[in-house]
């Protein structure tokens, strides 16, 4: 099999070759060529040592930041490249870095040193594969397995441990019986990660085309990284709208939106709420009032321990907040009111997420809500045809408006604004600068003679 390698990267070897080192393309681009996909952040790796590859590439534009690593930065014809020289590493104290680096002429070294044997394959045009630990047998059986003893890489590296469940989760490959147990064995080093190296992987493995595989088959993992969910496996939902658990309902729930990260969250803690505000009336129906604030809570507790963005925070909490929608059974005013709160994309979403959500309900009426939610899109598109004034800032007057008509800078003008706005959604005035000034002058002077009544008072 011959890989086909950019034209930048192909020289790099060259160049490398031709100053008697031997060289080669490793790691996550040669597995994707592998597979027939488009391969990208191709890395090469060396004999050379980092003050020899700087020497082969005197002519070039070199960046250094990686040097104490091994790593050597060359850009070749606009595209950055990662050379770095074959090592070996020694000794994980923090089960995430190692303690000592040495470097080595033997490929077979470097490649040891890996997370998975899918990615332990390196390979040069001149050379052919380097694949001591039949990478490319597992890709063929789409088996994810740790090279080596699994326990030693877990113990290495403890974001391994996520890593395999989102290249599982990803690429639609099992994980190797032994690599599973280990998971299972070492999943408590975790503890030891950084917060946002956690959050990425989660992220990257909820996207994925089998994400909801890993949710079940590793439940244990993913309870362990947010403990909040925990309490959603066997809560019983005794109602006609289910058929499944909580936990299972939001596994599926997951798995039916777009594989968008703050989807994917939004779905994944919708529910999380529930097994705190269960009740069971007197038929033994269960209902869960006020799930969905309590949801919002863990949302954003979550979001914020794993510190993510305030906008990616704020994104998936209102998502969750707002999950239960229905649009179709309320005014239009209210419709106008939604999308002046929450704005006319959070809307277009949550049509998204209570697709997902009855999808993941009782079979039984999903005709009737997906029949509700075109319902609310249509009149979703009616409202944007009518008018794009949904928020103080969309009308054609502003408070300078107000004040030139004779109030002072005040809360007043605010007050004024906010009416001038629910008038223009509920369709009474225009959104004309002329209508909303002279409807301006009437609220001033109704606001006026309300203040002289209650002075003669």
């Amino acid at each position: 099999m011959v890989i086909n390698i950019p034209p930048q990267v192909n020289r790099a070897i060259e160049i490398l070759e031709k100053n008697g080192h031997s060289a080669y393309v490793v790691g996550g681009a040669v597995r994707d060529a592998i597979m027939g996909k488009d391969a990208h952040d191709w890395d090469i790796t060396t004999s050379a040592l980092p003050s020899e590859t700087k020497e082969a590439f005197s002519g070039f534009r070199i960046i250094e930041t990686g040097l104490k690593h091994g790593t050597v930065t060359v850009l070749t014809d606009g595209m950055p490249l990662e050379i770095t020289t074959y090592r070996i590493e020694h000794g994980y104290s923090d089960n995430r870095h190692p303690d000592r680096v040495d470097f080595t002429d033997r490929v077979e070294d470097d490649l040891s040193r890996r997370d998975f044997t899918v990615n332990a394959i390196a390979y040069s045009p001149s050379r052919g594969f380097a694949d001591p630990f039949d990478g490319r047998t597992d890709i063929e059986r789409k088996i994810i397995r740790c090279v080596g003893d699994a326990d030693r890489r877990f113990g290495e590296d403890a974001l391994r441990i996520l890593r395999a469940l989102r290249f599982s989760a990803v690429l639609g490959f099992e994980i190797a019986p032994e690599t599973a147990t280990s998971i299972r064995k070492n999943y408590s080093l975790l503890k030891n990660i950084s917060v946002e190296r956690i959050f990425v992987e989660l992220s990257k493995l909820l996207c994925g085309k089998d994400s909801g595989r890993i949710l079940r088959e590793y439940e244990d993992v993913i309870f362990f990284i947010m403990p909040e969910l925990e309490l959603m496996k066997n809560c019983a939902q005794t109602h006609e709208r289910h058929v499944f658990d909580v936990w299972e309902h939001t596994i599926k729930a997951v798995e039916s939106v777009e594989a968008i990260p703050e989807l994917r969250f939004a779905m994944l803690l919708h529910d999380s709420g529930k097994p705190h505000c269960k009740s069971t009336d007197e038929n033994s129906i269960d209902h869960f009032y006020s799930h969905a604030d309590i949801s919002r809570k863990i949302a954003d507790d979550v979001m914020r321990r794993h510190k993510t963005s305030n906008a990616f925070r704020e994104h998936v909490a209102a998502l969750v907040e707002h999950h239960d929608f229905v649009p179709e059974k309320i005014s239009k005013k209210t419709y106008k009111k939604y999308i002046a709160k929450l704005g006319i994309d959070i809307i277009k979403e949550l049509f998204e997420i209570r697709k997902a959500d009855i999808s993941a309900q009782n079979p039984k009426f999903l005709e009737e809500g997906l029949k509700g939610n075109e319902k609310g899109l249509k009149m979703l598109a009616e409202i944007e045809e009518e008018s794009n004034c949904f928020k103080i800032t969309n009308l054609e007057i502003d408070g300078n408006d107000i004040i030139l008509l004779g109030v002072a800078p005040s809360p007043e003008i605010g007050k004024i604004l906010e009416t001038l706005l629910d008038e223009v959604m509920e369709e009474k005035i225009e959104n004309t600068h002329d209508a909303l000034n002279e409807r301006a002058m009437q609220l001033i002077k109704l606001q006026e003679r309300r203040d002289n009544g209650n002075c003669k008072n």
